[in-house]
């Protein structure tokens, strides 16, 4: 494995631990070279589904671009990378198991917004809002009412 400090090929592997969910093996790594430690994730590779957009274009599933949209949510939030990360892994298990083949970019949205509101509700809100296309202060202050109804039950 290349180091990401160095570039140095020669490395050993510390510590092998699996993943509370078990789809991933996580290794942290000591370079030979520089000495320092960095973590890797291995991995199964699947068949990825492809994205039905909304124009009717197609494209593979990209697990970075949920991660990205999750991350944007939760800037400045109490939020942890691993927990966005289980996030990420938990939208794709919930595709995986409802798609086979194509995944209409609509679901991949509404899935997202599941997750997020379980996590926290401004997270929720600003993903809402772009993935929503809200055109007013009325359509976002529907959803608040909405999000606020719903915590109170």
């Amino acid at each position: 494995m290349k180091c990401p400090f160095c570039g140095d090929i020669e490395d050993k592997v510390i510590d092998s631990r699996q993943s509370p969910e078990g789809d991933a093996i996580r290794r942290r790594r000591e370079c030979l070279k520089c000495q320092r430690r960095f973590t890797t994730y291995e991995h199964v590779e699947k068949s990825s589904a492809m994205i039905l957009k909304k124009d009717g274009r197609r494209e593979p599933f990209d697990k970075n671009k949920v991660l990205s949209g999750i991350v944007k949510a939760c800037e400045k939030r109490p939020v942890s990378m691993e927990k966005m990360q289980q996030m990420v892994d938990e939208v794709e298990r919930s595709l995986e198991n409802k798609y086979e083949k194509e995944i209409p970019s609509k679901e991949i949205g509404e899935v997202i917004m599941r997750e997020l509101q379980k996590i926290d509700d401004v997270a929720y809100v600003r993903f809402a809002s772009v993935y929503r296309e809200f055109k007013d202060v009325n359509q976002f202050m529907s959803e608040l009412s909405h999000l606020l109804k719903n915590n109170h039950k």
